[in-house]
């Protein structure tokens, strides 16, 4: 890739949204370019194993998917560049990118595939047990803990959406929040009242994440208000206080929603600007899953296509 070249379709990001919408676009022709990024494969490069991604009979462990992807984007023809997108200027077509080391493309069409991060409590337990019964996906990571019992952090519809969900393969989920109400929608707030698995740890922060080298055993948490401990004996706990979607590098050039999500155009990938298509987690608040990323990249690699054939209008 030489300076200043001119590429028909930059892809920013390598997790299945970015490595899906390289395979179409490679496969009509398109010739196009994936910037990894500083983390390529996304989040599911800290999933151990993934048993819903359609075609693997048995558990695929997250890194393997990515890898696979990756050569499959590779075959097909796509380019592969490891650098990180530091900014973009999408005020004129082609597109301006600029890395990290300083290099830029041109691009005629742009596809944002830079996913968006859980938030975490930053502590080290955490880290220690990433993979090992903490988590920040109960739809991912539920069926794991079937008859056990777990323990959600947070209070918004995350929060509720996750505890709800993990009611039906563990026994029982204690939520813990720091306040003493919830901050989810009503509805979603009676559901979890009214859920006989689920039981509400009120005025509660996390202090420790405990376990032993087969995994999560329990979980310290505090009354901020008095200081007083309290050790829950689970299996794991889950994150749930949010994502940040990776929009950082767009400058305030695309629409973005209150949460700072891509806003994409009903039943498509199409952005506030005109050749330039969002897929994955980085437009998605709702179903954050990897088959969905990749259905997004699919449909982004189509629509750049179809774009740059009616002349970029």
């Amino acid at each position: 890739m030489s300076a200043n070249e001119t590429v028909r379709i930059a892809v920013v990001g390598a997790g299945p949204a970015g490595y899906t919408a390289a395979i179409y676009a490679a496969r009509a022709g398109n010739a196009p370019t994936i910037i990894e990024g500083l983390a390529p494969g996304g989040q599911l490069m800290i999933t151990t194993e993934i048993e819903n991604f359609p075609g693997f009979e048995d558990p695929v462990p997250g890194p393997e998917l990515m890898a696979r992807m990756r050569a499959q984007a590779l075959r097909v023809g796509a380019e592969v560049v490891s650098d990180v997108v530091e900014s973009v200027d999408l005020r004129s077509r082609p597109f301006r990118l600029t890395f990290g080391s300083g290099a830029e493309i041109l691009a005629e069409t742009v596809i944002v595939a830079t996913g968006a991060e859980a938030r975490w409590l930053n502590i080290p337990s955490e880290e220690k047990f990433k993979g090992r019964g903490v988590s920040a996906c109960a739809t991912c990571d539920g069926f794991f803990f079937r008859g056990k019992i777990v323990a959600v952090v947070g209070g918004g519809d995350t929060a509720a959406e996750e505890a709800t969900y993990l009611t039906n393969h563990a026994s029982k989920v204690y939520l813990v929040h720091r306040r003493g109400e919830l901050r989810a929608s009503k509805i979603m707030v009676e559901r979890v009242l009214a859920n006989p698995k689920i039981e509400m740890k009120w005025f509660r922060t996390p202090d420790e994440i405990l376990g032993d080298d087969s995994g999560v055993t329990g979980f310290r948490i505090a009354d901020p208000r008095t200081g007083e401990k309290e050790e829950l004996a689970v299996d794991g706990v889950f994150i749930a206080i949010g994502h940040r979607p990776n929009t950082e590098l767009l400058g305030g050039q695309l629409a973005l929603d209150a949460a700072g999500y891509i806003v994409t155009q009903p039943g498509s990938t199409r952005t506030s600007v005109p050749g330039v298509f969002a897929a994955g987690d980085v437009q998605d608040p709702h179903f954050r899953q990897a088959v969905t990323s990749a259905g997004t990249g699919c449909m982004a690699a189509l629509e750049a296509g179809k774009f740059m054939e009616e002349g970029g209008a």
